[in-house]
């Protein structure tokens, strides 16, 4: 009888804990670059592979760095919520085109909108293993002194913007003296 009730508990404890998973706040995912300089990269752009584009473009301004990807099921679902993000205009959103086929990428946003200033190809994900990214969508806040103030991974929301990024944006915005 004893011989099965260790088994029971340890199944039990196991069950408690993948429970108490289920309520963590799946977007609470520290990232080190918090308020580190925010990696710099120089990519083709997805539009035009003849020329370059650097992040180093936006010094001195702030932006929304977007990993994104036309493989990617939560990119699609968050595609709306970025068109009106971006019509809002807070912020400039630079898009991470990341392990894709830029063909594909560019059908994507000529069928679904384009919310980006300008998106960015990393077909071979260098620059996404700079930033740490693991998977898409990832966002990032990255400040007008190119510090990242915020990372949000999974889907975003407008409500996610609302309540995570818009409080962040006037600190995002001030330039460090």
């Amino acid at each position: 009888m004893f011989k099965y009730l260790l088994p029971v508990g340890l199944f039990a404890l196991l069950v408690g804990f993948l429970y108490l998973g289920l309520w963590q706040d799946k977007q609470v995912l520290p990232s080190p670059l918090i308020g580190k300089t925010a990696p710099i990269f120089e990519l083709t752009r997805l539009e035009d592979p003849a020329k370059t584009f650097s992040n180093s473009e936006f010094a001195g301004k702030p932006y929304v760095l977007n990993v994104w990807g036309t493989w990617c099921i939560g990119c699609r679902q968050e595609h709306g919520a970025l068109l009106e993000i971006s019509r809002r205009g807070e912020v400039p959103i630079i898009g991470l085109d990341w392990n894709d086929d830029r063909e594909a990428a560019l059908n994507w946003l000529q069928q679904l909108g384009n919310p980006y200033t300008v998106s960015a190809f990393d077909g071979e994900g260098r620059a996404a293993i700079d930033w740490g990214v693991y998977g898409a969508p990832e966002t990032f806040l990255v400040g007008a002194d190119g510090k990242v103030l915020k990372k949000y991974t999974g889907p975003i929301t407008v409500q996610a913007w609302e309540q995570e990024f818009v409080p962040l944006l006037p600190q995002a915005k001030a330039v460090s003296p």
